[in-house]
């Protein structure tokens, strides 16, 4: 899990998600940057806790527009939302924060198992579009 945080933080750093001058925009990229990392999180631990051999890989990718995040894992069952949550209940959370968060999610066949992909706007303010 640290592992993936700290690639994810990384990329992120590197793609200049993070403003320099305006705090109050730095703010905002913050949040935005938080909300990346735990979703992150949420998958690698998915595919932790339901797949065989857990996760295989994590992708970042970040095109100018949207950023999309990927953890490939063995199973071919595809993700779904628990459709009653039980209060007091440990988990079963993870896919509804991702649901509320991201731009889009989903998942893809690959490889036998899947891919559990998500979707996510810059932050406000956040990295200019490679040309």
């Amino acid at each position: 899990m640290r592992r993936s945080r700290a690639f994810s933080v990384e990329a992120l750093r590197a793609w200049r998600w993070w403003a320099v001058d305006d705090p109050s925009a730095r703010e905002a990229q913050r949040a935005v940057v938080e909300d990346v990392l735990l979703m992150v999180s949420e998958l690698v631990t998915n595919a932790c806790l339901y797949a065989p051999g857990g996760p295989r890989e994590l992708r970042l990718h970040w095109d100018g527009v949207r950023l999309r995040v990927e953890v490939v894992d063995a199973s071919p069952v595809p993700p779904r939302l628990r459709e009653e949550v039980v209060p007091g209940r440990p988990c079963g959370y993870g896919l509804r924060v991702v649901d509320r968060l991201a731009a889009a999610w989903g998942s893809v066949p690959e490889g036998g198992g899947k891919a559990v992909w998500l979707e996510v706007s810059p932050p406000p303010d956040g990295p200019a579009r490679r040309l």
